[in-house]
């Protein structure tokens, strides 16, 4: 995978107890934060993070596919979040970065980092039961 820095780490973590709490006005002045910081690249950082939490450690050696049942007919955030999470996977840093290209052209980013983060605290729930 790629290498991220301990601020987009320590970043992730805030997100993911804003998540955690249900609060998802401090997710999103967290990823505002970064971004005034760190620009776009800070908050691609964090969602990295957040993406190999939700993923955890993937096996060297091979394509990986994940199933997501009816992502065509889903909103856009949760298309962007299964694309997202399937080039993490794969260590597809080129179509991670289109992604995050995409969403900032069709202003949909906030959304989708959001759902990102939504998703990974219902993985870490889903894991905890």
């Amino acid at each position: 995978m790629t290498e991220v820095p301990q601020h987009a780490i320590d970043d992730a973590a805030l997100v993911l107890q804003s998540a955690l709490s249900g609060d998802s006005d401090a997710v999103v002045g967290t990823f505002d934060s970064v971004v005034d910081r760190s620009g776009i690249v800070g908050a691609y950082d964090v969602a990295w993070c957040l993406a190999a939490t939700m993923v955890g450690q993937v096996p060297s050696g091979g394509a990986w596919t994940l199933d997501f049942p009816g992502i065509d007919d889903a909103r856009y955030d949760k298309r962007w979040v299964a694309r997202f999470i399937s080039a993490y996977a794969n260590s597809d840093i080129a179509t991670a970065e289109a992604l995050f290209g995409a969403a900032i052209a069709d202003g949909q980013l906030p959304d989708c980092l959001l759902a990102l983060a939504g998703s990974t605290v219902a993985t870490l729930r889903h894991r905890a039961a």
